[in-house]
């Protein structure tokens, strides 16, 4: 096709585009123009990446150019969408809470007051107020020790203290109940406890922020999609037009080989933040105790050695200004030869940025979003990959405690309180002891023989009846079940931000730690080595989560069956309502557009992010493949060579005969099929079995006479090394061929899993993927509590005359039994069922779609397929 129409509009595009993509591009320019949500989708390997990238790209010239025309103009904001208030069942402080949110905000500033620092300065005010802050019942127990008492105490025990003086809180009040209000709560939120990667940080840089202008956030799922992204759209002209910003974790991004080797994530932001911190004290002293028992003096550590010179910092910014689209590995390697941080100096970049690409969990969570002071008013917002954001959204919301976390957290604000009990103030001494019976009910729920008596009905019910130690309850049972409810969560999750307890708890747990140098070894708790910070921050989040509806989400509690496994036990969070989640997104955004492979069902997916947005408000496009039909072949293969009928249900699927049969259909595929085939299992250890079985039994070799075999590796560090290897076997031999000189082997045969990294964002066409083999059909395992708790909750959604799902099991406990779990299944009416048989088949058509072909919808299928071949006819597309 040459120059037209099309040029005109996007000029950008670098290549005569297909039919299909102009009319992805036109979709797209008229979705930003209406604003609102959209959901755009075209199969993997018909160049959505670059459609987007033009597109959305020049609505934003073109925006532009008529703002400054016209002198600018507001876009039209969507109605917000307003939250329901708390049910009547909920604790009396939710309700107060949801009644009270305004108040909240306009006094947040005032909530606390900090007095003296140090020993021997206690309250001078009467603290009697705050006994009613934890306890609607107002507790009127006081231990209060008088001011002469703790300088008494100061004198005793001057030399410890003062080694131990970092580690004292200061004064803590929060808002007398009835003096100008106290803590409100809006349905479904409550106060933000951050996580590692989540605590408010100070800017590094020393510009001040660019005035505000529409932006384009891109986000997508990996990092390696991401990366993809930057080389599709150096490939355009807004390369060097546009300010870009690739955002991402600071696992990816640091250069401090001290804090890399943590391996551990959480452990990299917690090392980062505490590194932040020692700068800003940098000119303090700290007092320790050497050897002797005497008292020294040092300087404490000058924070990251890649943040010292804020120069660098600036000559990064600019050198990364001058070279246009980088991506997260470029950005790295600037960091490394200048020797200053890509994450901090990435993130200063971001006022002046046009495009902002960056993961999923960056843009979807709120308070990462905070974080790093992304504002979506009136700008774009582009969700690639989007073909799980449902329960990719909710997911992030997930949190969880383990039994060895909370013994940890227990044992150690249990040893802090001890020391610094009579030099606390009643307001400390308060919120500890509450934070000590909290962590003291979690425990008591995970000892193993819980007693029937503590738990509600239907998990008595199910433990009498099954005897497992898994089961669900609703937040509200849960918090009735502990005999918590009267606690205010609320201002507890409040007093732990403020008063800086868990940094506190984990420094003075440290020092005893390294003092001891764990010479009672047969104590775990009293060795424990390294910062409790993950575990106090882990009781944090659920605690948070416990602020949310009651219909939001499910708690579930897994029990060890086994006395030496601490570990096992553990309570979780699952969110199953994404609607405010996501809404908070809509109502901010100009537009926000869902792009992907296989969107469809759209009215799942409506109904549990945006069910406010009326079907007729949704604008919705697709496209088919650049594949024609007669270049796809799609079979259902039902029986092998033998004549054995194929059964890869989770119960027969292990057979060595179902195993051997499938190897033998392959050993025939392998002889008639040119170049790349690819087969999917439904799972990393089923892929396992099968390859040792043929191994095992000879028939691995027979494969290998005819194609090379490589296997997906578990580790996402090795995947594109695999494909790289698998990709140059297949050229080569092709290349041998051409010349006339045939080699015993034609090609290879890629070894992969369903919902891997091979079948998510890669495009690999031609000769990689001739042929494609669907091993099964990668079904959910209803013994999966979490997924049974989903399905309920979908199968309930639209029941607006009722507050109670119409749905029969909603409410019943369930403990992850497979049997149970089909039962509930069939017993749903139609979303929640077609919500499982959507799971699997979206899986399908995404490791499909991924080797540039046609997606296969279920109507196609057998009732029960077994294995499913699709297979690329024509030589070169």
């Amino acid at each position: 096709m040459g120059e037209g129409s099309w040029y005109s509009k996007f000029p950008a595009f670098p290549y005569d585009p297909y039919s299909i993509q102009i009319d992805f591009m036109n979709a797209l320019y008229h979705s930003l123009n209406q604003g609102g949500v959209s959901m755009l989708e075209s199969p993997t390997g018909t160049g959505k990446t670059l459609s987007i990238i033009c597109s959305a790209l020049q609505w934003v010239v073109d925006r532009r150019k008529q703002q400054n025309s016209a002198k600018g103009g507001e876009f039209d904001k969507n109605p917000a969408n307003d939250g329901q208030l708390g049910s009547e069942d909920e604790p009396d402080w939710m309700r107060d809470f949801v009644m009270n949110k305004d108040n909240q905000v306009e006094e947040k500033k005032i909530k606390m007051k900090k007095f003296g620092v140090g020993f021997g300065k206690p309250d001078k005010r009467s603290n009697q107020g705050n006994c009613k802050d934890l306890f609607s019942s107002g507790s009127k127990e006081e231990d209060f020790v008088t001011k002469k008492e703790r300088e008494n105490l100061q004198k005793k025990n001057d030399a410890v203290q003062m080694s131990d003086e970092e580690f004292l809180l200061e004064d803590y009040e929060s808002d007398e109940e009835g003096a100008g209000g106290t803590s409100k709560r809006k349905a479904g939120k409550g106060p933000h406890i951050p996580s590692s990667d989540e605590e408010e940080e100070e800017d590094q840089s020393d510009e001040e922020d660019d005035e505000e202008k529409l932006k384009v956030y891109f986000c997508s799922r990996t990092h390696s999609q991401l990366s993809q992204f930057i080389k599709e759209l150096r490939k355009t002209v807004f390369a060097n037009e546009v300010k870009i910003v690739c955002l991402g974790s600071r696992k990816n991004f640091c250069i401090n080989e001290g804090v890399l080797k943590l391996g551990n994530s959480t452990r990299i932001n917690d090392r980062c933040l505490e590194l932040q911190k020692n700068k800003k004290n940098e000119v303090s002293k700290i007092k320790n105790l050497d050897t002797g028992g005497r008292i020294r003096r040092t300087k404490a550590s000058s924070g990251c050695p890649m943040l010292r010179k804020s120069k660098l910092q600036r000559q990064f910014r600019s050198e990364v200004s001058q070279q246009g689209a980088l991506d997260i590995e470029d950005l790295v390697s600037i960091g490394r030869k200048m020797g200053t941080c890509p994450y901090y100096g990435s993130r200063s970049m971001l006022p002046a940025a046009d495009l902002v690409v960056l993961p999923y969990q960056s843009l979807l969570s709120k308070s990462s979003r905070e974080s790093l002071g992304l504002k979506l008013k009136n700008n774009i917002v582009i969700i690639d990959e989007a073909h799980n954001l449902a329960d990719s959204l909710i997911s992030m919301y997930d949190s969880k405690v383990t039994l060895m976390q909370l013994e940890n957290v227990h044992f150690h604000v249990g040893r802090y309180f001890e020391r610094f009990r009579n030099l606390l103030g009643p307001g400390n001494r308060r919120y500890i002891q509450t934070l000590m019976v909290v962590s003291r009910a979690f425990l008591q729920i995970l000892h193993e023989n819980p007693s029937y008596a503590d738990l509600s009905q239907d998990t008595e019910k199910t433990y009498r009846a099954n005897g497992s130690s898994d089961s669900s309850l609703a937040i509200n049972d849960f918090l009735f079940s502990l005999n918590i409810d009267n606690i205010n969560l609320v201002k507890l999750l409040q007093y732990i931000k403020e008063s800086n307890i868990m940094h506190k708890v984990s420094g003075y747990g440290d020092k005893m730690a390294s003092l001891q140098n764990c010479s009672t070894k047969h104590d775990t708790l009293e060795c424990n080595e390294g910062s409790i910070l993950p575990d106090f921050r882990a009781l944090s989040v659920i605690l948070q989560s416990l602020t949310n509806n009651d219909g939001d989400g499910r708690i579930i509690l897994s029990r060890s069956q086994t006395t030496c496994s601490r570990q096992g036990g553990y309570i979780k969070y699952v969110m199953l309502s994404g609607e405010k989640i996501f809404s908070e997104i809509v109502n901010q955004a100009h537009a926000v557009l869902l792009a992907g492979g296989t969107l469809q069902p759209i009215e799942e997916t409506r109904e549990r992010l945006f069910p406010w947005l009326p079907t007729n408000q949704l604008q919705f496009f697709s496209c088919s493949h650049i594949v024609p039909p007669e270049s796809i072949l799609p079979v259902a293969v039902s029986c092998g060579p033998s004549g054995q009928s194929f059964d890869f249900s989770y119960s027969s699927r292990s057979s060595l005969i179902m195993i051997q049969e499938l190897g033998l259909m392959l050993c025939n595929l392998v002889t008639v099929v040119p170049e790349g085939i690819v087969v999917f299992f439904s799972s990393f250890d089923y892929e396992g079995q099968v390859y040792d079985a043929w191994k095992a039994s000879g028939i691995l070799d027979r494969i290998m006479k005819k194609k090379c075999v490589f296997r997906e590796p578990r580790k996402t560090t090795d995947v594109e090394s695999v494909l790289k290897e698998y990709k140059e076997t297949i050229d080569a031999l092709s290349v041998e061929e051409s010349k006339g000189n045939p080699a015993s082997q034609s090609g290879a045969i890629l070894l992969a899993v369903v919902g891997g990294k091979i079948s998510e964002g890669i495009n690999l066409s031609d000769g990689m993927g001739r042929c494609i083999v669907m091993v099964g059909l990668p079904y959910p395992n209803p013994s999966d509590i979490e997924l049974i708790e989903r399905v309920k909750h979908i199968e309930g959604l639209g029941n607006s005359n009722s507050i109670t799902p119409k749905f029969s099991v909603t409410n019943e406990a369930y403990n992850g039994d497979v049997e149970v779990g089909f039962d509930i299944l069939r017993s749903c009416r139609r979303r929640g069922k077609e919500y499982y048989e959507n799971l699997c088949m979206k899986a399908v058509n995404q490791s499909i779609v991924t080797w540039n072909q046609a997606p296969v919808s279920a109507v196609e299928l057998p009732e029960l397929p077994y294995v499913i071949v699709k297979r690329i006819l024509h030589s070169n597309i």
